[in-house]
């Protein structure tokens, strides 16, 4: 089903640019454990799936190579992003389904003014999946290189 939903696209606001930044601090997420399940035969199967979104974003951000600090550091103040993420929306698509958008900011550790932002929405088997994806999708439109 997911594949014939159409995701709004990503919007994203850049107030500044982020080369002079090298190193960012997340702000800590909880893990969210979701799953789906079928009935086959008489038999039920599930799956779970679980999903850190700091982790996920981590990941990301280290591929455009960024440092991920452990707490913030006064003396690299200058050069550090402060990174939050938030679950901005829900939107309902077809039998039941449903999207999870995504909204994450990059504040600077010095003015604590925003960098610049992203939301974009995500959709899969799993709210695990919806997450991953949306982030995903966020952080693409951010950092494209177009």
């Amino acid at each position: 089903m997911s594949s014939c939903v159409t995701l709004k696209p990503p919007i994203t606001t850049k107030n500044e640019k982020t080369d002079s930044y090298k190193y960012i601090y997340i702000s800590p997420t909880n893990s969210l454990t979701s799953g789906s399940g079928a009935t086959y035969a008489g038999q039920y199967y599930s799956s779970n799936k679980t999903v850190n979104p700091s982790d996920v974003i981590a990941g990301i951000l280290s591929k455009e190579k960024f440092i991920r600090l452990p707490e913030l550091k006064p003396e690299f103040a200058d050069e550090t992003l402060i990174v939050n993420y938030g679950e901005s929306g829900k939107r309902n698509v077809g039998l039941g389904g449903y999207t999870i958008e995504v909204t994450i900011n990059f504040i600077s550790a010095k003015t604590y003014k925003e960098v610049c932002s992203c939301t974009a929405e995500g959709i899969g088997s799993t709210e695990a999946d919806d997450i991953r994806k949306a982030i995903t999708r966020c952080l693409s439109s951010l950092f494209s290189k177009e």
